[in-house]
């Protein structure tokens, strides 16, 4: 069975003059795209250099990798791929029986 390509990308190694604005505008000429975050310090609200971008479609997400991964974009060369899904732990109930 062949595994479906995702509509969500990772986007590293950004610049730290990077908005969550000027990331959705250097994906947008490629499709739709649904959201458009930057992964930010919990204590200082800096990002962190990396984010993530969300297509309508699983094609305009390809077409937005092929075209992006390994350019340079505002002085930095940026690396796109397709975000891997994580699991949610899986919690162990303890019986309180004894």
């Amino acid at each position: 069975m062949a595994k479906r390509f995702t509509t969500q990308l990772f986007v590293s190694r950004l610049s730290a003059y990077t908005t969550d604005q000027s990331l959705r505008q250097l994906f947008a000429p490629f499709g739709q795209i649904t959201e458009a975050r930057l992964i930010r310090d919990q204590q200082t609200q800096r990002p962190k250099g990396f984010g993530f971008i969300t297509f309508e479609s699983e094609d305009d997400a390809q077409k937005a990798l092929k075209a992006l991964n390994g350019k340079i974009v505002n002085g930095r060369l940026i690396f796109v791929e397709a975000a891997k899904e994580v699991e949610a732990p899986i919690t162990i109930m303890k019986s309180n029986k004894a």
